[in-house]
């Protein structure tokens, strides 16, 4: 055979599948190495696409109470998947996150792809370790992703998330379009691209703009309170302080990769949203 095949049948990694079903999805379980090697042989894939590990459930909180389960899912078996695929020759996209970096970056555009992590909570360390392996290793690349918005209502979707929120963080982040993520993994993928890149679209997003998008084109009668990051924290909300941060997105433009700006892609994604809603 060969192809992509995709580890992690999750949320992005089935919105991978649907987008291009010529990709394969695994689903076997990996609990030891030679899981991994048992299907590579199998699959003799020439990519794979890591969608594979732990965010928490309903959130990164409880990656504070199930540390050895998060660092396994996150850091063990990707690092365990890059040695295997480098066995065999094969090309490794890993997916990772952005929530690794916290606060203001010490450059006026954003965090950049090669600057160090300071993360707090052990979700982020978890990814942040991976991707001090991985970030130099031939053949494998790194797509850092924020706050991921789609179209599609679902639990695991940005959106979703924050207009449920009674009390929403007034703050500005890095947002990675999944539409637009898709067509990074695909291409970063089929170019064999090495090092470290920033999935997010170019201009940072306000909640403020947010939410008034969210009520001009989805649902005028949507309320909230707004709320500050320490107050998150003091009021008991969240049991660490989340990541707010800009990302650079330097190194896909120079490999010929481009995002859409930030509006044009989240107003798509709002009225794709509203429309789905409307539809039920």
């Amino acid at each position: 055979m060969s192809g992509i095949l995709v580890f992690g049948n999750g949320w992005i990694g089935n919105k991978f599948i649907e987008r291009y079903p010529e990709a394969r999805m695994s689903t076997i379980m990996i609990e030891k190495s030679s899981d991994l090697v048992e299907v590579l042989e199998l699959e003799e894939p020439d990519a794979v696409i890591n969608c594979a590990g732990l965010t928490g459930s309903p959130n990164v909180d409880w990656c504070e109470t199930h540390q050895l389960e998060t660092a396994m899912a996150n850091t063990w078996l990707s690092i365990t998947m890059a040695n295997e695929c480098a066995k065999l020759g094969i090309h490794l996209t890993h997916l990772s996150s952005g929530c690794q970096f916290y606060g203001e970056a010490p450059h006026p555009d954003g965090w950049h792809e090669d600057d160090y992590p300071n993360p707090v909570a052990y979700y982020s360390k978890t990814k942040a370790a991976a991707d001090f392996v991985l970030g130099d290793l031939p053949n494998v690349a790194i797509i850092r992703l924020r706050i991921p918005m789609d179209f599609t209502p679902s639990a695991k979707n940005s959106i979703t998330k924050i207009i449920s929120y009674p009390k929403v963080i007034d703050v500005t982040n890095s947002v990675t379009v999944v539409d637009d993520l898709l067509n990074v993994m695909k291409q970063v993928s089929d170019k064999r691209a090495q090092g470290i890149f920033h999935a997010v679209n170019p201009e940072p997003l306000s909640y403020r703009n947010l939410i008034k998008w969210y009520e001009e084109i989805v649902d005028p009668n949507h309320t909230n309170d707004w709320i500050t990051e320490e107050e998150m924290v003091s009021k008991g909300l969240t049991a660490k302080k989340r990541s707010t941060n800009i990302l650079a997105n330097i190194r896909l433009p120079e490999i010929g990769i481009s995002m859409r700006s930030t509006e044009e892609a989240m107003k798509d994604v709002l009225r794709k949203y509203a429309e789905l809603i409307k539809n039920k």
